[in-house]
């Protein structure tokens, strides 16, 4: 195992990121269009972050992977998403009684161009944050969440190893 990660070039790392961060999305719609599950405001902050993190990567890829800001913003990206995945358990942990107020439906807010109060929410989270949805061996959808941004975290930490050699 340390060999083979040790023969993973610079370029491999990013690309492997790269596709991470897709499959990482691809589930995260698929459980919102195909199971019907609504994202709350922190679960769409996460998607963005993925995303920064993603897209960094493929900048790296499209410039050089071997430049080491490219890695350092991504791990970054991963660093903040997982803080917001960590401010959802901790919502999701709160008792019945400390959980927040639910506010309106992020879609009514971005309508209504209450752009303020939409990233308000999406940066604090609201009771709807606090509802646990769904969960897979006992871990909630923000548990999983922040288990791919520590791989990304990771995985953008051997990018930077790598690029220095």
């Amino acid at each position: 195992m340390s060999s083979m990660l040790k023969n993973l070039s610079a370029e491999r790392c990013a690309l492997i990121i790269c596709l991470a961060c897709g499959a990482l999305l691809s589930v995260a719609l698929i459980m919102e269009h195909v199971m019907g599950l609504a994202p709350c405001p922190l679960c769409m902050m996460q998607r963005l972050w993925v995303f920064a993190v993603g897209l960094i990567a493929y900048i790296s890829l499209l410039h050089n992977p071997r430049w080491g800001i490219y890695p350092l913003l991504a791990s970054l990206a991963a660093l903040i998403g997982a803080g917001f995945s960590i401010r959802q358990l901790w919502l999701q942990g709160l008792p019945e009684d400390e959980k927040p107020a639910c506010g309106a439906p992020l879609q009514y807010l971005l309508d209504g161009n209450q752009f303020s109060e939409a990233l308000s929410a999406m940066a604090s989270g609201t009771g709807d944050c606090a509802q646990v949805s769904w969960s897979l061996l006992g871990v909630s959808i923000p548990g999983w969440v922040l288990l791919g941004f520590v791989a990304l975290l990771a995985a953008n930490i051997l990018q930077l190893r790598q690029g220095t050699r």
